[in-house]
């Protein structure tokens, strides 16, 4: 059964920091490439971060230096380390696969997402 399940969010001011972890089903995170997203309001959703299944990492530009994705392959589990936070941090945050992995699966028939986790900067 596919399950994915992000915590850690919350309100913080600028220049703070939060780590986000996300709970997946073996289904989805077993092998696979990982990513965290975030849809601001008003906008589309956007990649923050990737990790493949070996733990090589890419970000955007945005987020460069600031942000760090991790994995725990026992656990099933994806982490967003998120450090000098910008008011314009401020989205839920959902995990999935990585996009090249979800375009595969998503022809397939897959278009899961979780309930994502709120993330609100104050300046």
């Amino acid at each position: 059964q596919e399950r994915l399940v992000e915590s850690g969010g919350g309100l913080m001011q600028a220049g703070g920091s939060l780590t986000l972890s996300c709970a997946a089903s073996e289904s989805i995170f077993r092998d696979n490439d990982m990513a965290w997203y975030r849809r601001a309001p008003g906008n589309q959703r956007e990649l923050v971060a990737a990790i493949t299944s070996g733990g090589g990492t890419n970000y955007a530009d945005s987020v460069k230096d600031r942000f760090t994705i991790s994995r725990d392959n026992a656990k099933n589990t994806v982490y967003l380390q998120m450090n000098s936070l910008k008011p314009e941090d401020t989205a839920v945050y959902y995990c999935n696969l990585a996009p090249e992995v979800f375009g595969t699966w998503y022809v397939k028939g897959y278009s899961y997402w979780g309930q994502g986790t709120q993330v609100t900067v104050s300046s």
